[in-house]
């Protein structure tokens, strides 16, 4: 997957696409895939870098919602579970399971929480990954050493998915190109085109590389863009009611030794109702997330002072270990996309997560709501819509055993930071002995090695420092520190790799520096 090469794609391509898709999100990518594999000539355009906003963003888990299920949303809870259950299976190598320890503090919540969770276990059918089961004070304590032990009354072990969410979203573009899907980075959409009749036909695009504007015409047109789909309703119809209330969500991410086994703490009542998780990834642990109502979505969200001194306060109570700011490696937040409340809903806990799939008079479909987990079912309701709104040839959805490139059963991410190359992952070790030249390990804590630089400019369209510190590795979640002490080697071989001068050396460091900083605590 070359961005030259797919540039020279739409350049060469004759006649209307099928399907357009605006953004490189999630949901996007699910519908590249899935309309792709339809055998729609399918094109996505991604105004920054894929899964740059929310979708990089995510407490990385694939799951099926135990509070959804606190709340009576049942219908959500099991079309979660089942795909869930499907993504392990298409992507074993991207996403693993995850055991999750609820601590009870008093007699009552073993039974409680036990009853709910058999009922979780059982809505997942044939596609559980685990059963739940009470555990005693000894057995909680063994699973979770650093839990405070005060009042505990034992806890319940239950099982959900885990995955590298910006990994992931890579991955479902390399799907979509395996089926002639072209998929572009940095490609805004400007202006929607319409015909006499006022009808959607395609859209003007700006490459932000090379500012050469594109006339693109397509059957149908798919608005994709989470946070963001207001602003293309609006050039749509600019009299639209807006859609989105974004909803902020912060994670901080600590060192092994908060959590130092295998096992995710998962509280099921924080003070403002929200459930909190404590998760090991990538040898480091995540806690979050917050609920914070947004007025303005940004393209780099900034976390609030107050979000993060509630996680820390709520962690601090469970652990023995007390987490503090000194402690935080890395910061990171973002919106979520959830469809405007109806009604008198009053906090975005409240907002269903359902998706929505919306037509306008002019065709535009739009697609809100949803999260992570159900990306592939947000994409098959879409590509359905399209393939009537655009006339096209019937042909059935094909995701639901579609196997997501890289697929290999032998790999397991938890163990092996390699495993989300899948299949790829060799060829990326035999890169090592071509190019001793820029040296192996650039850092052994994130971990990353050259070649991974190498590969991602060459195989990811990787096209700035901040994609691959952030999204093709994941050394901005994980450490903000050791990212920036990093950045100027990386850049050095990213330069080489995309024949850049000095001055877009100096330009690159400068502009993840400004980025870093929404990723750091810096207290005055």
């Amino acid at each position: 997957m070359n961005r030259d090469t797919m540039l020279q794609k739409l350049q060469s391509h004759e006649g209307i696409w099928d399907v357009l898709v605006i953004g490189g999100g999630a949901t996007g990518l699910g519908i590249a895939v899935d309309a792709a594999a339809r055998g729609y000539k399918t094109l996505l355009l991604e105004q920054h870098d894929f899964a740059k906003g929310t979708s990089s963003r995510s407490t990385k888990l694939v799951h099926g919602g135990v509070r959804y299920l606190q709340q009576g949303d049942i219908s959500l809870v099991l079309e979660a579970l089942k795909e869930r259950g499907l993504m392990i299976k298409n992507a074993p190598h991207l996403v693993s399971n995850q055991a999750f320890v609820i601590p009870n503090y008093s007699w009552w919540d073993g039974p409680f929480y036990q009853l709910g969770l058999k009922i979780y276990d059982f809505m997942s059918g044939d596609l559980g990954i685990g059963s739940s089961k009470r555990l005693s004070i000894v057995e909680t304590i063994r699973h979770i050493p650093t839990i405070d032990q005060k009042e505990l009354a034992g806890g319940v072990v239950y099982f959900d998915g885990q995955f590298d969410d910006a990994r992931m979203a890579i991955s479902l573009a390399k799907t979509a190109a395996q089926f002639d899907g072209v998929l572009l980075n940095y490609m805004k959409v400007e202006r929607i085109i319409k015909n006499e009749e006022g009808i959607v036909q395609g859209v003007i695009a700006l490459d932000l590389e090379t500012h050469k504007k594109y006339h693109i015409q397509s059957k149908v047109v798919i608005n994709a863009t989470g946070v963001f789909a207001d602003a293309v309703i609006k050039m749509d119809d600019p009299s639209a009611k807006e859609m989105i209330q974004p909803s902020q969500g912060t994670h901080i991410v600590l060192d092994p030794s908060f959590l130092p086994d295998k096992y995710a703490i998962m509280v099921p009542h924080t003070k403002d109702g929200r459930v909190l998780f404590a998760v090991p990834w990538l040898n480091k642990v995540i806690v979050g997330t917050t609920d914070t109502i947004v007025e303005k979505p940004l393209l780099e969200p900034h976390f609030q002072l107050d979000e993060v001194e509630f996680i820390l306060e709520t962690a601090s109570q469970y652990l023995t270990k007390k987490p503090t700011k000194k402690d935080i490696l890395s910061i990171f937040s973002g919106l979520r996309p959830l469809a405007k409340p109806e009604g008198n809903k009053q906090t975005t806990k409240e907002i269903s997560r359902h998706h929505k799939v919306m037509i306008s008079t002019s065709g535009l479909i739009t697609v809100i709501g949803g999260k992570w987990t159900t990306y592939r079912k947000m994409a098959e309701d879409t590509v359905d819509q399209a393939m009537l709104i655009g006339q096209l040839k019937v042909s059935p959805c094909t995701t639901h055993n579609l196997p997501i490139f890289g697929y290999d059963e032998s790999l397991n991410l938890t163990e092996d930071t390699l495993a989300v190359y899948g299949i790829e992952k060799q060829a990326l070790l035999d890169l090592e002995d071509e190019i001793p030249v820029y040296g192996g390990l650039i850092s052994e804590s994130l971990p990353l090695k050259a070649s991974q630089v190498i590969w991602a400019v060459r195989h990811e369209m990787a096209r700035t420092l901040e994609d691959m510190l952030a999204r093709r590795v994941r050394g901005l979640f994980l450490d903000v520190n050791e990212s920036l002490r990093i950045a100027p080697q990386v850049a050095q071989i990213m330069a080489s790799e995309l024949n850049e001068s000095t001055d877009w050396i100096v330009n690159q460091l400068t502009e993840f520096k400004a980025i870093a900083k929404h990723y750091q605590l810096i207290e005055h």
